[in-house]
């Protein structure tokens, strides 16, 4: 599964409505002067949630103006900020992302969502201590977010904590039978072991969660091919090749060996894809040049 990034929910930015304004000092204000600043603040949380709604759509680029600017009309709100350092993470943007988290951070430190944010942040930088650390901090707050424990897993995955990445990701099919991503993960891990009945397992169990997902069908369809290939089994290779097409048909980003080590596949699944790959069969499915 790609390298995880924890986008913004939607949800996240439309409970902004149900947030209490602090009062801090309006006490002393005139009424007038307190009218105005709930007027700006609700034009900024308004403004926080069409760049939500942009950045649903894949506007980032639309979406960054609004949420910067509803940091300034709804400055002491945590939860803009969030968002504004959820759509820097999109664009790759870490140390505008890491800016605007850590305000966030500052004004709400008990919000999961921006340690967990932040660990995104430094997992992409390649810091996988650090990103470690605000994986696990964000845990202590939302000890049962599938998606933290799924984000912790990948990062004990690529330091080579394998035991460990495998326990987050079972942790985090337990809060969530659906979560394929953590099942698909395991998959990878067990297949680099050379447990490929295991691997098998956990793919199948992911695509049938999941007909559409096309990691685990070519992850699949690799290990099936090749083990037929292995055991001279022409079944198990005509079903690869059925599934492997499959996927490729479902997203085509899949046929590029770089974009699959991007997603955290090993030096021994990488290599039987390679030459899968380059059968005539799947060069020959639609799409494929």
């Amino acid at each position: 599964m790609p390298k995880h990034v924890r986008l913004i929910s939607l949800l996240v930015v439309c409970s902004l409505w149900s947030m209490p304004r602090a009062a801090h000092a309006q006490a002393l204000l005139p009424h007038t002067l307190q009218l105005d600043a709930a007027k700006l603040e609700k034009q900024g949380l308004s403004l926080a949630q069409e760049a939500a709604q942009l950045a649903q759509f894949q506007q980032v680029e639309l979406a960054l103006p609004r949420a910067r600017l509803a940091t300034q009309l709804a400055p002491q709100n945590d939860k803009v900020w969030l968002l504004l350092g959820g759509l820097h993470l999109q664009t790759k943007d870490f140390d505008g992302a890491i800016a605007a988290l850590n305000k966030a951070k500052t004004l709400n430190p008990k919000n999961a969502d921006v340690l967990f944010a932040l660990g995104s942040a430094n997992f992409q930088q390649q810091k996988y201590p650090i990103a470690i650390a605000n994986y696990q901090a964000g845990l202590l707050l939302k000890p049962n977010d599938p998606e933290g424990l799924f984000d912790l897993g990948n990062a004990y995955f690529v330091t080579g904590r394998l035991p460990e990445a495998v326990a987050q990701f079972n942790k985090a099919v337990s809060q969530n039978k659906k979560f394929w991503p953590a099942i698909n993960n395991i998959g990878l891990i067990k297949y680099e072991q050379g447990d490929v009945k295991g691997a098998i397992k956990q793919w199948q169990t992911a695509v049938t969660i999941d007909k559409q997902a096309a990691e685990p069908l070519l992850a699949l369809a690799v290990a099936l091919y090749t083990k037929g290939d292995a055991s001279g089994e022409l079944r198990l290779r005509q079903q690869g090749l059925k599934l492997g097409e499959s996927a490729l048909r479902i997203d085509q980003r899949y046929a590029d060996l770089d974009f699959l080590k991007q997603n955290l596949w090993g030096q021994r699944l990488l290599s039987d894809t390679k030459k899968f790959l380059e059968l005539p069969a799947i060069k020959a499915a639609p799409g494929q040049s």
